[in-house]
């Protein structure tokens, strides 16, 4: 009787199969791209801007680190302090105005002030139907 070998097992792997794979895609996209559209894509286009000079100055509003509220007009250099976002708000709309001419409002944050106030404040002023309003973020 022979004595049976064990078999080895082969350690290569053989990439025929793929590069005859890759040929094949090679092929059918050399194919497909002249076939393909170019398209064009329109951009809005942007209206009169004012120019710096005729822009109102933004309002200040400010949240300190104990969530208290003060308004800071960039005319005046006291910030006046209001005691709730009802008097706050209706500071504001006496300030700001209404239709194109309406200054934008700037909310400004203490880092230590939960981003919750924020936003309730922020959305307090949205309910009083000022349409311009942003908030300051300092860059690092």
């Amino acid at each position: 009787m022979r004595s049976r070998r064990p078999r080895r097992a082969k350690s290569e792997i053989n990439v025929v199969p793929y590069i005859d794979v890759m040929l094949v895609l090679l092929v059918i996209f050399m194919v497909a791209a002249p076939m393909m559209q170019q398209s064009t894509i329109e951009l809005p286009s942007v209206g009169k801007v004012a120019s710096p000079e005729s822009r109102q100055p933004a309002l200040y509003v400010l949240i300190d680190k104990n969530g208290g509220l003060q308004l800071r007009d960039r005319q005046e250099q006291t910030p006046e302090a209001h005691a709730d976002a009802a008097a706050l708000v209706s500071a504001v709309k006496n300030l700001a105005g209404s239709g194109e001419n309406a200054r934008p409002v700037v909310i400004s944050a203490n880092k230590a002030v939960r981003y919750e106030q924020v936003m309730q404040v922020m959305d307090a002023l949205k309910q009083a139907d000022i349409a311009r309003i942003g908030l300051q973020v300092q860059a690092r």
